[in-house]
């Protein structure tokens, strides 16, 4: 029984910090001061014809005028880079580079990312993924939380676009485990490096900082980057803050359920700094607790436990800007997907076999 009451712990600790994420809103908000710095706007794109326009014209729609955009192609098969260079030819501030041949001890979005940090010449650098759109407002909101809290990075979880119901069973996961398990106000507020999270969809440095520490060289085999770019800059005494996009940032990560399993797959375990213990024991926990719980304790507990469940994926949802009844309802089943994404990402961890764009990531 006493394993059962420590599940149930679990369950309440991990409610506690789902309501501190909901209380504490930690969300990009708008500024009513305006800002003039020049701001460098980096795209890496491999193979990003479908989407790459969406993008760029929702940065060509801005209000905000003092910036550069440098997209770099980085050694793509399909036509994104004669799609940018068509643009870049309508829009003065843009331009789009192609990339060098990936160094065999490099992941490849980590060279392009170090390779447009290169070219560019704003005082703050914002790396964009390809397949999002923003919202009028991010770049001066972004500047005015940068100049606030005197911010080497700032990095925003976007919001998530889902249109089928593959996708609404797996996608809505990494807000479900970054809110379920992380008070994301403690990215800034402490200092122990522990306390960290980031998203690559959206990375705003300081350029000099940036610049004289090269942070993705010093990450450049990791697969999960933009944590460990985080927990560097924490660890050497700069300031990082993570927050909610808050519709300023949206992005479609995928478009089916396979595509989603394998996008997922690819870095799930290692955002679990590829312990497989660990991963399971959070998986046992998650998934069978719930189970271990409805057995062998009293019905009233029974019930408690649920509504906490019930509760903390309202409340998620709601900051996360996803469908409420959609989560709830999906819950179940989303739990189950984790574990099957879960037992894929460590096989293809063991056996060396993770694929990204055409390209072996390797470990």
């Amino acid at each position: 029984m006493i394993l059962i009451y420590l599940i149930f712990f679990f369950l309440v600790l991990r409610f506690t910090v789902t309501l501190f994420n909901f209380l504490s809103n930690p969300k990009l908000t708008n500024s009513v001061r305006q800002y003039d710095d020049f701001v460098s706007i980096l795209i890496p794109a491999r193979n990003e014809e479908a989407d790459i326009l969406n993008l760029l014209n929702s940065i060509s729609a801005q209000k905000y005028l003092n910036y550069e955009v440098i997209i770099l192609d980085d050694n793509s098969t399909d036509n994104t880079f004669q799609i940018c260079q068509d643009f870049c030819s309508q829009h003065k501030r843009f331009k789009v580079l192609q990339g060098a041949v990936l160094p065999k001890d490099w992941l490849g979005k980590n060279y392009a990312c170090s390779q447009l940090a290169s070219s560019a010449k704003g005082k703050y650098l914002i790396f964009l993924d390809a397949d999002e759109t923003i919202a009028d407002g991010l770049i001066n909101n972004s500047i005015h939380r940068m100049k606030l809290n005197r911010l080497s990075l700032l990095s925003l979880f976007t919001d998530q676009v889902m249109h089928t119901w593959g996708e609404r069973l797996i996608v809505p996961l990494m807000h479900y485990v970054l809110l379920n398990l992380l008070p994301l106000r403690l990215v800034r507020l402490s200092k122990n490096p522990s306390f960290s999270a980031a998203s690559g969809q959206f990375m705003m440095f300081d350029a000099a900082n940036y610049k004289e520490n090269q942070w993705h060289e010093q990450v450049k085999h990791q697969v999960v980057e933009d944590v460990e770019i985080m927990k560097l800059i924490k660890g050497f005494g700069y300031n990082g803050e993570a927050l909610l996009a808050n519709g300023f940032v949206s992005c479609r990560m995928y478009k089916s359920f396979t595509e989603s399993v394998e996008g997922f797959s690819k870095n799930f375990l290692a955002g679990f700094n590829n312990n497989v213990f660990g991963l399971f024991l959070y998986l046992l926990l998650v998934v069978l607790g719930p189970v271990a719980i409805a057995f062998f304790l009293s019905p009233d507990l029974v019930l408690f436990a649920l509504s906490l469940i019930v509760l903390s994926r309202v409340m998620i949802s709601l900051s996360a800007r996803q469908s409420v009844w959609q989560n709830v309802l999906l819950h179940p089943l989303q739990l189950l997907c984790m574990v099957f994404i879960s037992v894929i990402s460590v096989k293809k961890h063991f056996t060396k076999t993770i694929v990204w764009k055409g390209r072996a990531i390797r470990k």
